[in-house]
């Protein structure tokens, strides 16, 4: 039995996919969530196999809760079901963790087969999408040494840490800093970077070639 949990602001989505997995053998809807937290919490409290993701989403958006719950409870598939099929949707998504991409109005036997193939560890793609993150992927990594010449080397060393999934505590030991000191590093970069969350910046980064070892 396939375990799925749904985040969705919407009741009338989280309502029909909960009629679809009734309906459908060897799939099982164990939790929902209406926000990104809430999302997040779902995901380590009930270690579902699968969760179906919108991207927007009130207090934490689709991208940010993946992110979180690729870091924080790693076994947990995330597919994501969104209206927008644009490419900064897409690959900010699959760059935060998500194994799978489905636009809103896919068959039930396309939502259906990506549950069960995101859950046997695979990747899934809607039509159209495949392409691009192809392309996408193929394309070479830009050389990190290139990668926002605005850090100084400390912060790059930092950035690199977050990138990789590091928390504070860890980077401060890594790099033998204090606490606060490595805070004050991850405002500057925010601010140079021009993100307001982790998950932006994480998404930056592995974009740029960091966090990657």
């Amino acid at each position: 039995m396939t375990r799925v949990a749904v985040a969705d602001d919407h009741p009338v989505v989280r309502d029909g996919l909960r009629a679809l997995f009734a309906s459908l053998p060897g799939l099982e809807m164990v939790a929902e969530a209406a926000t990104g937290r809430e999302a997040v919490r779902v995901a380590v409290t009930a270690q579902p196999d699968v969760l179906v993701m919108d991207l927007r989403m009130p207090d934490l958006d689709g991208v940010a809760a993946t992110a979180e719950i690729t870091r924080l409870a790693p076994a947990v598939a995330v597919l994501v079901l969104s209206m927008f099929g644009d490419d900064d949707s897409i690959f900010a998504a699959m760059r935060a963790g998500a194994r799978g991409y489905l636009i809103k109005g896919a068959s039930q036997e396309e939502i259906s087969h990506a549950i069960v193939t995101v859950a046997a560890g695979g990747a899934v793609f809607g039509p159209g999408v495949a392409r691009r993150m192809l392309s996408f992927f193929a394309a070479p990594a830009p050389a990190t040494g290139q990668a926002f010449p605005d850090l100084t080397r400390r912060e790059r060393e930092v950035l690199d840490l977050i990138a990789a999934g590091l928390p504070n505590a860890t980077i401060a030991t890594r790099l033998g800093l204090a606490g606060k000191t490595v805070g004050n590093h991850i405002s500057t970069i925010f601010a140079k970077l021009q993100v307001a969350t982790r998950a932006e910046a994480i998404v930056r980064a592995r974009d740029a070639g960091l966090g990657r070892g």
